[in-house]
């Protein structure tokens, strides 16, 4: 069932302005005005390109290739975010080889949703201040009523970016700052994606042979694919915290939205992932729509990944014991 936005208490404020929680720092001069175009960026020029894609399509200059580019750089890109920078990185929910890791880690970056310290202090701190002051993209502290709503709903899925704050590294990630394997792929982001766009326009120019075909598979299996794959990613954030059902009791305003699970590969059973956050899969009945928790198992069982790490039946059955308790 859907249940009501908590009410939530009112923003601590000094004379200074709003306080800054533990691990937060602020942002100020160059350091703010970098972010913020950095975030502008990954918004506006995806955004062109879908754009420009759309055009070509309904001229009918969208071929089968630019089809097929879309969908498997979507779940390259999805299957990257979900498996490799969520449940591997941040929450630590399997282990794998490095081969395997890298694999995740590349496609999570081909994403451009923030290379891993970013991602994964800002995914870190969301979870440690969820729809409290400090969750860098909660859409319930924007005010009451419908307006409060819409402001907070359009605020937590995009504008959240431009914020002039920083989540710690030391706070909230010393591990990955003290993995050196880790950190190289933090440090080679701008590769990734450089090698996200190039892909799509090489494998299309080589199956078209010309030069159209590859700035159509650039555009199809690219920017299009990063803009609309990262507004399903985004809507985690913002529509997933306020609207779906809820059927385990926690400490947030965090929903089950089977529309957004669907386009992201389970990210969008966020109900049940913030009462199970150390879980490797988000559905915990198997026919929850969790894409990435079934390849998971699957992998499990053919040895790629290992150490799964899942809630047994009976925590399970005593945290939805107790959301029907209150």
């Amino acid at each position: 069932m859907t249940t009501q936005t908590k009410t939530l208490p009112p923003k601590p404020a000094s004379a200074a302005g709003p306080a800054l929680r533990p691990g937060i720092a602020p942002l100020t001069g160059i350091g703010a005005t970098i972010k913020q175009v950095t975030a502008l960026a990954v918004m506006l020029i995806p955004l062109v390109g879908f754009v420009i894609a759309v055009q070509r399509a309904l001229e009918g200059r969208m071929s089968t290739t630019d089809v097929v580019l879309f969908g498997v750089f979507y779940f390259l890109h999805m299957g990257g975010i979900t498996m490799g920078f969520h449940r591997y990185l941040a929450h630590k929910t399997f282990n794998t080889s490095p081969f395997f890791e890298g694999l995740l880690l590349i496609c999570g970056s081909m994403a451009a949703q923030g290379p891993i310290m970013f991602w994964v202090t800002t995914h870190r701190r969301h979870h440690t201040y969820s729809d409290q002051h400090g969750d860098p993209h909660t859409p319930n502290l924007h005010g009451p009523g419908v307006l409060g709503r819409l402001r907070g709903l359009w605020y937590a899925h995009m504008p959240w970016m431009l914020a002039r704050d920083v989540s710690g590294w030391n706070f909230f990630a010393p591990d990955i700052l003290a993995n050196r394997k880790l950190f190289f792929y933090h440090r080679t982001y701008g590769l990734w994606i450089l090698l996200g766009l190039a892909l799509p326009a090489a494998i299309g120019g080589a199956i078209g042979g010309t030069w159209d075909a590859a700035w159509s598979g650039f555009l199809f299996g690219g920017l299009a694919r990063v803009f609309l794959a990262n507004q399903a990613a985004w809507c985690v954030g913002s529509i997933c915290h306020m609207i779906g059902s809820k059927p385990f009791k926690t400490d947030d305003n965090s929903a089950n939205n089977w529309t957004v699970a669907i386009l992201t590969f389970g990210e969008g059973l966020q109900n049940n992932h913030h009462a199970f956050p150390g879980s490797f899969r988000h559905g915990v009945k198997w026919w929850e729509p969790d894409l990435s928790g079934w390849l998971l198992y699957g992998l499990g069982k053919l040895g790629v990944v290992w150490n799964l790490r899942e809630p047994d039946q009976k925590t399970i059955e005593k945290m939805r014991k107790r959301a029907l308790t209150q």
